[in-house]
């Protein structure tokens, strides 16, 4: 298996820290818009999308923060997907930063994917 490639993405949203928050950390929340559905128990969360199924530990999660996931496919690995929200503490901006690791010829979909994922967030949330 070769290495991946980490890569950070900003994503400006207009929305409250607190309702963000829901939308990123909550089976219920990311079912809207991360994946089909989404079960959680205890740390394990299992995203489903039509026919296939993903299994993702629950590696940190800072009350209106952050979470931080790692796919059980990485379990002996570093990798991990990360999506953490930043305020601005002058203008009050809020953003959705993604961390996220991926095969070096798969970084600009990847890429793409979130683009596309956190527009139908932005889409919920009543975002530009």
């Amino acid at each position: 298996m070769e290495d991946k490639v980490k890569f950070e993405l900003e994503f400006p949203i207009q929305a409250s820290p607190s309702l963000l928050y829901q939308y990123i950390s909550t089976p219920s929340g990311l079912s809207e818009w991360f994946a089909d559905n989404i079960n959680s128990r205890g740390e394990v969360f299992t995203f489903i999308w039509g026919e296939s199924e993903e299994q993702a530990k629950l590696l940190t999660k800072k009350s209106g923060e952050r979470i931080k996931l790692r796919w059980l496919d990485d379990e002996d690995t570093s990798y991990f997907f990360e999506m953490r929200i930043q305020v601005d503490e002058i203008t009050k901006d809020v953003s959705l930063m993604v961390t996220d690791y991926a095969e070096e010829d798969e970084v600009d979909e990847n890429k793409m994917l979130w683009e596309n994922m956190v527009a139908d967030l932005k889409q919920i949330l009543g975002s530009k």
